[in-house]
């Protein structure tokens, strides 16, 4: 699947305010907005043998970071799979229609969330870590 903008799937006043709501979203956009950072963490928990980092997005000047993918030797995972990350970060900034600040995430999800305003898997309707393993298993990774 081609890489497609996190923020086309940015999720409605009622999506962010119920979760029961946000839970109901197609997979895509549940992964896209508001659990993007919940797949990052399980797709490097899901390969412990390949260095898998996680990166993030967030518009010039602000602290918060509004989109979390996982990073692999120039690829990138993340709502649409598989793609080159230079692909991922060119759809994200035409979408934004600025630049934007790439940046590497070093601590650990507890401490990402609480710094980036994110929910902990124990935040959601029910826990999206199974969801998630789920979506990273409908797609081959790069080195397969």
């Amino acid at each position: 699947m081609a890489a497609r903008a996190a923020g086309a799937f940015r999720r409605t006043p009622i999506e962010r305010s119920d979760q029961r709501v946000a839970w109901d979203r197609t997979d895509q956009a549940f992964f896209a907005a508001g659990a993007c950072h919940i797949l990052a963490w399980v797709c490097r928990e899901s390969y412990p043998d390949r260095p898998i980092e996680i990166a993030g997005v967030r518009l010039p000047g602000q602290r918060q970071v509004f989109h979390t993918y996982a990073a692999w030797d120039g690829w990138a995972f993340d709502h649409s799979g598989w793609n080159p990350e230079p692909q991922l970060l060119a759809v994200n900034t035409e979408f934004e229609g600025q630049p934007l600040e790439h940046l590497k995430i070093t601590e650990g999800l507890a401490d990402f969330c609480q710094k980036h305003h994110h929910r902990m898997p124990n935040q959601y309707w029910h826990d999206p870590r199974p969801r998630a393993r789920d979506y990273l298993g409908q797609y081959t990774p790069p080195w397969a």
